[in-house]
């Protein structure tokens, strides 16, 4: 075995380290590399979420190769058996479970790309075996094409440029990428496309939100990542994020509601409201905020007793329960102990 694939025999047996314990202790692991989410993305891994700075919901934080520190599913397994042309393939574990290793062995008279016959593969958070290399026939000396062009506010990926290939292209943040996004290099050595480039992505100035405005600079376009605020007329709720995005793909993100308060309809009766029983006129201006509930009593069936029933108020409507009934204007004055917020509860 060659000393690339004892090196990697070793981080195999050492990998548990980085994926054991707290978030705090695999963050100082020196082991488990810093995220690298392009270099691994040109690789054909797909990063999961980031958890060195932030915990896992529902998932295990473990270390996933360039991906570093990231929120994998508990239990994953990658597919096995699996078929590598001119290769024989055999797992180093005795299972297929994230972190483990499959050894990779050319069969005679072939070779990796890298001259190598033997290397290590090992199951990635996405599901997939980080190398899937075919062996080739070591009596046909591969040709290769020149490296592709570099771009700017861009990258490729890394060679061998070998022919029957493809490179892909990526763009940096805030720009996007306009022509063919892999190169493949061909037959006579050329490479089939053009170099594409990476353009700014601007968004045009924001839109208005109805009973709200919009705090940014002032100016036509917006480069990506540009933040901006949202502010709503006084008694109206914010509904949604106060800060707006320019994304990636020209546009701005979902902006908010600006909600309005919602009157009481009932008059003569107590509702429930912030935990408090009140009569309705005691609370300012017979209005709640958007979302806020508020708790009617009706009357039971037989009615002797009464119970609450909810309603919430959303953008200036809070309805009536369809068991509630308004008290009359000489119940509420002459009879008021049997007004149905005053009787026992049910």
């Amino acid at each position: 075995m060659s000393s690339f694939a004892t090196l990697l025999l070793l981080v195999m047996v050492l990998s548990p380290l980085c994926s054991e314990g707290t978030k705090q202790i695999a963050a100082t692991d020196p082991l488990c590399p810093f995220r690298k989410k392009n270099a691994a993305e040109l690789r054909g891994q797909r990063c999961q979420k980031s958890c060195e700075h932030s915990q896992c919901k529902l998932r295990e934080c473990r270390c996933d190769g360039l991906c570093g520190l990231s929120c994998v599913v508990s239990g994953l397994h990658c597919p096995w058996p699996v078929t590598i042309n001119n290769a024989e393939t055999r797992l180093a574990q005795e299972s297929s479970t994230f972190g483990n290793f499959m050894e990779v062995t050319c069969k005679p008279g072939f070779r990796m790309e890298d001259g190598q016959n033997v290397t290590m593969s090992r199951c990635q958070g996405d599901k997939k075996w980080s190398f899937t290399a075919s062996c080739e026939d070591v009596a046909t000396p591969p040709a290769f094409c020149e490296p592709p062009p570099d771009i700017e506010n861009g990258f490729h990926g890394d060679g061998p440029f070998k022919t029957g290939r493809e490179v892909h292209y990526r763009c940096a943040y805030g720009y996007r990428l306009e022509g063919a996004s892999a190169l493949l290099c061909q037959e006579n050595q050329e490479w089939s496309h053009r170099a594409p480039i990476c353009k700014s992505v601007k968004c045009s100035r924001p839109g208005t939100i109805a009973n709200g405005s919009v705090v940014a600079v002032d100016q036509d376009e917006y480069p990506a990542g540009t933040v901006i605020y949202y502010l709503c007329k006084r008694e109206f709720y914010l509904d949604g994020p106060i800060r707006g995005i320019c994304l990636e793909n020209g546009n701005w993100s979902q902006p908010p509601y600006c909600r309005a308060r919602c009157p009481i309809l009932a008059r003569r009766s107590r509702v429930v409201y912030q935990g408090y029983k009140l009569w309705i006129d005691d609370i300012p201006g017979r209005e709640v905020h958007h979302g806020e509930s508020v708790m009617f009593f009706c009357r039971s069936q037989n009615k002797t007793c009464s119970f609450q029933a909810e309603s919430r108020c959303f953008d200036g409507v809070l309805k009536l329960p369809s068991c509630y009934e308004e008290p009359t204007y000489l119940q509420y004055h002459l009879f008021p102990k049997r007004v149905v917020s005053e009787i026992p509860a049910c």
